[in-house]
């Protein structure tokens, strides 16, 4: 590969770009850009605007995902398709899928700028709702931009307004009927690798003082949103300990249970994590003097390892029935959802690891705990990878800090990839 030494990606466009999407979607203390509605859709339109002015062409498919295409000197050989989403989670911060659209366009436009034009096409593809807290289900823009997100998904509601996906979908002039029909505007075949640029969300890069991350795999899921456990309410002070049936001590001992269960995972370096994100007792019920005889609770477990995921989930309920038996209550844990792991492509994580030290830029390999849509580029078959960028103070909270010379970094990486 020849290393052109004055070819980076563009820095200004892309301070500019995240400067406007931060004012365009500001809602304090951060920003808010919902799936399927105005903030993600002003920053689609941002996009398309900026798009346009470097020359690329656009297509937008069933599902509203946004496609903006750079012609190479081939044109028929099988693109590069770069990119991640633009919605955000409430009040959350600016960079965190951003990063990865902007990242697409900022090397496109340093391209340019050096006069260079790859041989392969480049796609900037910009998906909807991958945060799932928006709609209960993974990757809905990524599944929906290969065709393959399920029918009956369209029917999910929205967290806050309750109508259905299709329902949202419709509102902004998008074709439900062609997702369910499984209709895209992208195939694997047509393309030759994947890669996201994403935010780190955890802190090992900024311990590690190291801007680029290269991601080895990225875990998968399953998640119970709405359990509930059931026991009885009874008065604080009548009811001895052996007659009672309390629904906050049974789930603090499967709390409990999982916990020590982890702790012997961590232990034999099986990675997972196992997070009770939501536990509150009904308050139109509850008091202070009650026994409370319902607790409901959310489960969110990840790990990269298929095989992990299925023994926990088999530990769970193993505890869940001794619980049942001891304390005298019951389980409803509902719907269980989630998303499978994937492994990221070794040769596009050599190709991009030779691109960084000729570049200069340290770089750490490293798995992702969260998911992204590259997941379902390579479970489709499609070889994918993720640059991570160092990011202070996590993700998914207005105090996202990702430092923009870390992020031109990984833009340059991406600029000079495009070139192979």
């Amino acid at each position: 590969m020849t290393i052109h030494p004055l070819l980076s990606a563009d820095r200004e466009l892309a301070v500019r770009l995240f400067d406007q999407l931060a004012e365009q979607s500001h809602d304090e203390p951060g920003v808010t850009r919902d799936a399927y509605g105005t903030g993600e859709q002003r920053a689609h339109d941002l996009i398309s605007k900026e798009a346009a002015g470097l020359g690329l062409i656009r297509a937008v498919d069933a599902a509203g995902n946004l496609l903006l295409t750079l012609s190479g000197t081939e044109p028929d050989l099988p693109a590069w398709v770069v990119g991640s989403h633009l919605d955000s989670v409430p009040h959350g911060g600016n960079f965190d899928g951003a990063a990865g659209v902007i990242a697409g366009l900022a090397a496109i436009a340093g391209l340019k700028r050096a006069g260079q034009r790859p041989r392969r096409p480049v796609i900037v593809v910009a998906t909807r709702a991958e945060e799932s807290n928006w709609f209960p289900a993974s990757y809905i823009g990524s599944r929906t931009l290969l065709g393959l997100l399920p029918p009956e998904l369209l029917d999910l509601p929205r967290s806050d307004t309750g109508r259905p996906l299709r329902d949202h979908m419709r509102e902004l002039g998008l074709s439900p009927e062609g997702v369910a029909k499984g209709e895209r505007l992208l195939t694997p075949e047509r393309v030759h690798g994947f890669v996201e640029t994403h935010i780190e969300q955890g802190p090992a890069l900024e311990a590690e003082k190291i801007p680029l991350g290269l991601v080895t795999g990225i875990s998968g899921s399953f998640r119970y949103r709405k359990a509930r456990c059931l026991g009885s309410y009874g008065h604080s002070g009548a009811v001895p300990r052996r007659y009672r049936q309390d629904a906050v001590f049974a789930v603090s001992d499967l709390i409990q249970s999982l916990d020590r269960f982890w702790s012997e995972l961590d232990g034999a370096g099986r990675a997972a994590t196992i997070t009770f994100g939501e536990v509150f007792t009904d308050a139109s019920q509850h008091g202070f003097s009650k026994i409370p005889g319902e607790l409901n609770f959310c489960l969110d477990v990840r790990s990269a390892d298929r095989d992990l995921l299925d023994e926990i989930h088999a530990r769970l309920l193993t505890f869940v029935a001794e619980i049942e038996t001891r304390r005298g209550v019951r389980f409803a844990l509902g719907e269980r959802t989630g998303s499978q792991p994937a492994v990221m492509s070794a040769d596009l994580l050599r190709q991009l690891g030779s691109i960084a030290d000729r570049l200069g830029i340290p770089h750490l390999s490293m798995p992702s705990g969260a998911g992204h849509d590259a997941a379902v580029f390579a479970n489709a078959g499609i070889p994918s990878v993720m640059l991570f960028v160092r990011n202070q103070n996590g993700s998914h909270n207005p105090h996202e800090a990702m430092r923009i010379e870390d992020f031109h970094a990984a833009a340059t990486v991406l600029t000079h990839l495009m070139l192979e």
